[in-house]
């Protein structure tokens, strides 16, 4: 007769469950200030003494940051171990909150959240590759999925609580609540997160790293060039080759160097290479809702920031909602035909934003708002886990890093495009309230219109590649663009 297994060890279970908690304590702390600011731009503006309409580089910076130090993160954990460098994180995430709260010009709050975004990038890698180096292989997708619970949380009362800040004290608190609750998380991870054994260092890609976050800058900073800097169109046009130049030269280092930061083999699978510039392309239109939706709501329609905020929860409700019955759509009809279908119903519904009047009854735009997060949802779900279902044990780490960069780069630049044809249409109409809103519905029209083309790619998909495989899992990014 078999012997039975040994009951758990109380303390090393407590000590387990302390560790998710961090984890997901950080990964909340992420995702909510990846939202929170939204509602409190127009907030932003008055106090520094900017356009309302030009503060998008705030929500770049901390976005572009992110993506440029995902390539790093696995690397730096290994280098420096996971403990120290989760710790740092922290660190750096609670200055860039200080010196966010502390800053007095639209340049300061933008070199604030370059630094807040150094720690928001290492939060969430780091916590699980810590998780997955603690929990034994058969409970690592339930501390996973725990740990996920914060990351759709965080957007949901993102919004709201910035918004309600604004009113009850003013934006400054957006950040200021950082403070104690990363003091309290530093601690407990000196406290209670595992040293881990030394790892094997590999030699890190920096010249290849280098050329990847260049371009990414630099395309991203084009972009924003075109209304929130100023720069004038020759610059634009430097930033843009410039940084379409470093992509190609990333791509050539990589083919000749036995170890890059992202091999080219990757993109001989199918479904990762469609999935990728799916992600890109359809994102780039998508991601600007977050940061359209609350300026046009206060901007042009006279709500104030908890009111905005307070409409942004249909968004995320729908979005949680709506996971559930995903699964069982791709399953049936494949990954081609929902994602084609679905990519035409987030552009559809993206553009409706274009027909908005300050008539328009409110019972109207929540069920509008609730039918973009919930379409949205499933796109952001389908695409994720089409990227990465083919990947074998020895691609899925660096295929995930890849997509994470991807996510966070087409937000960044999604984000500074919609910023750039607003400010262009405002020009065309004009300075005033119906002239700004006229601003706005043209800006949703052309957005809902580049979401719509990327239907194309997915229309790409082989038979092979359109078939579900259970084998990968959807990451844990926040769906907050």
């Amino acid at each position: 007769m078999a012997s039975a297994l040994p009951p758990p060890d109380p303390a090393q279970e407590r000590a387990l469950r302390r560790l998710l908690w961090l984890v997901a304590v950080g990964f909340f702390m992420q995702t909510l200030d990846a939202t929170i600011v939204n509602t409190a731009l127009p907030a932003m503006a008055a106090s520094l003494g900017e356009s309302p309409l030009r503060m998008q580089s705030v929500v770049v910076a901390y976005s572009l940051t992110m993506a440029m130090l995902i390539p790093a993160t696995g690397w730096m954990a290994d280098r420096f171990g996971t403990r120290r460098v989760y710790v740092g994180a922290i660190a750096l995430f609670v200055l860039g909150s200080l010196l966010c709260a502390l800053s007095s010009s639209l340049a300061m709050l933008v070199a604030a959240r370059v630094v807040q975004g150094l720690g928001g990038a290492l939060l969430l890698p780091v916590g699980r590759l810590v998780v997955l180096r603690t929990f034994p292989r058969e409970r690592f997708l339930q501390a996973m999925s725990f740990v996920a619970i914060p990351g759709l949380v965080g957007p949901l009362v993102g919004p709201t609580l910035g918004g309600w800040l604004v009113e009850a004290a003013s934006w400054h608190w957006i950040f200021l609540i950082n403070l104690p609750v990363g003091v309290l998380g530093a601690l407990a991870t000196l406290r209670f997160m595992p040293a881990p054994a030394p790892m094997e260092r590999v030699r890190f890609d920096t010249g290849g790293y280098l050329l990847l976050a260049l371009g990414m800058v630099s395309l991203s900073l084009g972009l924003d060039g075109l209304s929130g800097l100023g720069l004038r169109q020759a610059s634009v046009l430097v930033l843009m080759v410039f940084g379409l130049a470093s992509l190609t030269a990333y791509w050539l280092h990589a083919l000749r160097k036995p170890y890059p930061l992202f091999s080219p083999q990757l993109f001989r699978v199918g479904s990762l290479r469609i999935g990728l510039l799916g992600n890109l392309f359809s994102r780039l239109g998508s991601s600007c809702m977050p940061f359209l939706i609350p300026l046009l709501l206060q901007v042009t329609l006279g709500y104030s920031p908890a009111q905005a905020g307070m409409m942004m929860l249909p968004v995320a409700i729908a979005s949680m909602s709506v996971k559930r019955v995903t699964t069982p759509l791709i399953t049936r009809h494949g990954y081609r035909r929902v994602l084609v279908v679905n990519t035409g119903l987030v552009g559809l519904t993206m553009a409706s934003f274009a027909f908005t009047t300050p008539t328009q009854p409110l019972a109207l735009s929540i069920v509008q708002l609730a039918a973009f997060g919930a379409v949205n949802s499933m796109q952001f779900t389908a695409m994720n886990t089409l990227t990465l279902k083919d990947l074998g044990p020895g691609t899925a780490s660096s295929g995930n890093s890849l997509l994470s960069m991807v996510q966070m780069l087409a937000m960044s630049m999604g984000v500074a495009a919609a910023g750039a044809v607003l400010a262009a249409f405002t020009e065309v109409f004009g300075g005033g309230g119906v002239q700004t809103l006229q601003a706005f519905r043209a800006t949703f029209g052309c957005m809902a219109l580049m979401t719509l083309a990327s239907a194309g790619i997915f229309w790409q998909l082989a038979p092979a590649d359109s078939r579900t495989a259970p084998a990968a899992s959807e990451p844990d990014v926040p769906e907050s663009g």
